[in-house]
């Protein structure tokens, strides 16, 4: 027999399986930290940035600083705290959520402050020492896809102010703070309709500009009589949605202020119309205002 008889076959060569597409590169949440407190704002950098989807791009000690890294980096949300030298947190609101959502993140945690925050836009409410980091985590990433989150203090607080006041009638801020808004900005966010804040518009006024005015009222008076509200015939409820309509909260903002769903919030918008014969946002507002022309066909 020969001595190769029993040789083994040469293996057949190894099938090489196609090669993978390289997975999609996710771009990260890019974050912009508002915080006075230097402990604070590196604390933060650290948590955050040691996720694989977040990244803190800048950091800010005041809102003068905070708006002006928010217009530079344009980041996906800001975290900002309320009580800052210069220009507060609540000053520098309204000017920040028209370029970036923004979740305040804070010690503060008095009613007012909180219902003042959701008026001007804020997408959430944290105070420190309630949440874990992977709370805090999730908050951010929730905030930039519009779903809001509050801690039980702020919930609360919220729900407090909503049982006392309503927003025709909130009290004053502590320690002055939104002082830093102008006075003409106030006076034509009295007198005019107000819309949602859009993310995508270039906010035109810039927080440079913005002056002290320590005790002036957002609600500016005037010689106009109140209007005769009572003729509408609005239920409680509706007449507590028609008033957060009127402060210029969105659909969003109102659910979270009332704790309910935003299809109930709708359901409520829709019926405020037809009581107020309205079709829009602005002609509702307008109307409980006293503000709209009046028509010689309907009754005062």
């Amino acid at each position: 027999m020969p001595d190769d008889a029993f040789e083994p076959s040469p293996p057949h060569p190894a099938t090489v399986p196609p090669a993978l597409p390289p997975a999609p590169v996710t771009a990260r949440l890019r974050v912009v930290v508002a915080d006075d407190n230097p402990v604070v704002r590196a604390g933060l950098g650290v948590l955050l940035s040691g996720r694989a989807d977040i990244q803190v791009v800048a950091e800010a000690a005041d809102g003068r600083e905070a708006y002006e890294k928010t217009l530079h980096h344009r980041p996906d949300v800001v975290l900002l705290d309320v009580r800052m030298p210069g220009v507060d947190g609540i000053s520098a609101l309204p000017h920040l959520v028209g370029i970036a959502p923004v979740l305040m993140l804070t010690y503060s945690r008095e009613s007012e402050i909180v219902h003042e925050a959701l008026r001007l836009g804020a997408g959430g409410y944290l105070v420190h020492g309630e949440f874990t980091a992977d709370q805090l985590v999730q908050a951010v990433r929730d905030t930039r896809n519009g779903r809001a989150h509050f801690t039980a203090t702020a919930a609360d607080a919220l729900l407090a102010h909503m049982r006392h006041g309503t927003a025709q009638n909130r009290a004053a801020l502590p320690d002055g703070l939104g002082a830093a808004l102008t006075a003409a900005r106030a006076q034509t966010s009295a007198r005019t309709p107000v819309h949602e804040p859009s993310r995508q518009r270039e906010h035109s006024e810039s927080l440079s500009q913005l002056q002290p005015l320590v005790g002036q009222s957002s609600v500016s008076g005037g010689s106009v009589s109140p209007p005769n509200r009572q003729q509408y015939g609005l239920s409680s409820r509706e007449v507590e949605v028609m008033e957060l309509i009127a402060s210029g909260m969105s659909n969003q903002q109102i659910a979270a202020t009332c704790f309910i769903s935003e299809k109930t919030v709708k359901n409520h918008i829709n019926r405020i119309f037809t009581k107020l014969h309205s079709t829009s946002r602005s002609e509702a507002i307008a109307r409980w205002l006293g503000t709209a022309p009046r028509d010689p066909g309907r009754h005062p």
